[in-house]
């Protein structure tokens, strides 16, 4: 079998099927080809390979072409915290933004291929193409929002309403993308979606229990098919969970 030389494939934004998710809507022919002439493709990660470390200089803007990659944080005792998953489609890069140099690093969960946009010409490139700007504050504006959301998840929700929104968020992302929505691959493990999470390894893998024998789930290794999406979304608020329905009928019941 003749092995593929990633270096020599010519990889192009007017060619790429994400395109529409990761650049300007409406962009032109003429524009897509002035930002090619920016965009550079390095040969594809492996599991474990940075895009970037924790106090690298600002260079590129990461956007993820295939697999995933994952933010990390680590305290002074060198503990690690995962900030966010990133799937194909989606920019990684903004945390250099303030200060010009990465708070956090960036490594691929899988096999990965990305595209990278230099920062220092951000400005050139918007002078040629316009729309790239307010594309960038749209992605920056919805880092914002998936942290927020991370913060009420870890504060406010039991265990297994927060395994519960992670599913229906990696859904809604994977519906974004055109795939399936309510089946798909976890290319993280449970270790690294507690981390995320704010939940031990152990309380993950009951959570996942709980949900199968719920039937809103099935797994096999790390494909997930959600079965009753409907009872998730009412976790995933507080309201679908057994402990809050006990909590429920027991108000009732004293009222």
């Amino acid at each position: 079998m003749e092995l593929v030389d990633f270096s020599r494939l010519k990889v192009s934004c007017q060619k790429c099927s994400l395109a529409e998710l990761c650049l300007p809507h409406g962009l032109s022919m003429a524009d897509m080809e002035k930002l090619d002439q920016y965009v550079r493709h390095p040969k594809p990660l492996g599991r474990g390979d940075h895009l970037f470390h924790s106090g690298d200089a600002l260079g590129s803007l990461y956007a993820v072409r295939s697999g995933s990659a994952k933010l990390v944080i680590s305290n002074r005792k060198g503990e690690e915290q995962i900030l966010g998953f990133y799937l194909p489609g989606e920019v990684v890069g903004f945390d250099a933004i303030n200060t010009g140099f990465h708070t956090c690093s960036a490594t691929a969960l899988e096999t990965s291929s990305i595209c990278t946009l230099p920062y220092s010409q951000l400005g050139e490139i918007s002078r040629s193409v316009p729309t790239l700007q307010e594309q960038v504050l749209r992605l920056i504006g919805r880092e914002m929002s998936i942290e927020n959301e991370l913060l009420l998840t870890i504060n406010k929700k039991s265990a297994d309403e927060r395994i519960a929104t992670f599913l229906l968020s990696l859904s809604n992302r994977f519906k974004r993308l055109g795939y399936a929505q309510n089946e798909f691959r976890l290319s993280m493990s449970r270790q690294e979606i507690g981390n995320y999470l704010g939940l031990t390894i152990e309380t993950v893998s009951r959570s996942f229990t709980r949900l199968q024998k719920r039937r809103l789930i099935t797994t096999q290794r790390r494909l997930v098919k959600l079965l009753d999406v409907n009872t998730l979304h009412e976790m995933s608020h507080g309201s679908g969970s057994p402990a809050t329905q006990s909590t429920s009928r027991t108000k009732r019941k004293a009222g």
